[in-house]
């Protein structure tokens, strides 16, 4: 199916210098950002304690924040949870204060304000437990880049595959960036939306990657750039069909599916964006710098066939 044809290929190589170098900047950038103001962890990675209310009517996050502020609590991050009537407060570890002294403060707090509210659950998440889950996180990150590597290696060639890496990490540490600069809450959901991210980049570019192998079977008289050029353009309307359609999804989720799933579908936006561009303004250029030619493949077809 093709709502969007192009008669003419688009010369996407013929901005791959400029691409390049501007994805480097936002890279280092990136780097930059995490290494001074660092990731903003949840309470899921830093520790801390849990607290889930329940209202009788509509509950406000920012009526419970002045609530709790009134009682001088101004570190607990405050999200509707499940359904409108419903409240998670998640507040960092404090020394000297149990979590059983600071749950009964806070309900204290929100009682004052409105008696009508119920203590659905208390949990409190240590220091160790949030060190384990950045780890955990961190080998399930690399492990992801490593399988794809394996992957993209034995479906292509080592070159598609180191393009592939480099354009993945990019997205990433694009994302980490982000969330860096902005000092947004990074929580398990917001990781499991990276890692998500991860697999929708890497599918972009075996798209692309496929349509290119197929190309230098077919065209013998195309450079590597017009190959390349090719490629990018016959899947353009695939492109656009996908992943706007994905995006208008993941952007009902941002503007109205709450607080809650809100940095999630941040991440995934910002993921999606730079998926797209990666696969197309950073691994492919890459692919052609590291100088694969048509010879690889037809050299590799033959050996297949006297097999």
């Amino acid at each position: 199916m093709e709502f969007f044809r192009f008669k003419h290929d688009i010369q996407f190589m013929t901005y791959a210098r400029s691409t390049t170098i501007a994805s480097a900047i936002m890279f280092v950038m990136a780097i930059f950002f995490l290494v001074v103001k660092g990731l903003n962890f949840g309470v899921e990675f830093t520790g801390g304690t849990v607290i889930e209310v329940h209202y009788q009517q509509t509950a406000e996050p920012i009526r419970a924040q002045n609530a709790l502020g009134k009682a001088g609590i101004t570190d607990a991050t405050i999200q509707n949870f499940g359904t409108s009537s419903d409240l998670i407060i998640r507040m960092p570890l404090k020394e000297g204060i149990s979590s059983a002294q600071l749950s009964e403060t806070v309900l204290n707090a929100l009682r004052a304000a409105d008696s009508n509210i119920e203590l659905r659950r208390v949990e409190f998440i240590g220091p160790q437990v949030g060190e384990e889950l950045v780890s955990d996180g961190s080998i399930a990150l690399v492990l992801v880049c490593v399988g794809m590597m394996i992957y993209l290696a034995f479906r292509f060639e080592w070159r598609f595959a180191v393009a592939a890496i480099i354009a993945n990490m990019h997205d990433v540490i694009v994302i980490l960036g982000f969330f860096a600069f902005f000092q947004w809450e990074f929580s398990l959901t917001v990781l499991a939306a990276v890692l998500s991210v991860l697999g929708y980049s890497v599918n972009e570019s075996v798209v692309v990657f496929d349509r290119i192998r197929e190309n230098f079977r077919k065209y013998k008289k195309f450079s590597v750039a017009e190959n390349i050029n090719n490629a990018i353009t016959a899947t353009m309307s695939r492109t656009i069909i996908t992943h706007g359609c994905t995006e208008m999804v993941v952007l009902s989720m941002l503007l109205f599916g709450g607080e809650t799933l809100h940095y999630f579908a941040m991440a995934l936006t910002i993921g999606i964006i730079f998926g797209i561009y990666s696969s197309v303004l950073v691994s492919s250029p890459l692919v052609m710098w590291m100088g694969v030619t048509r010879a690889q493949f037809i050299k590799a077809d033959t050996v297949n066939i006297k097999q």
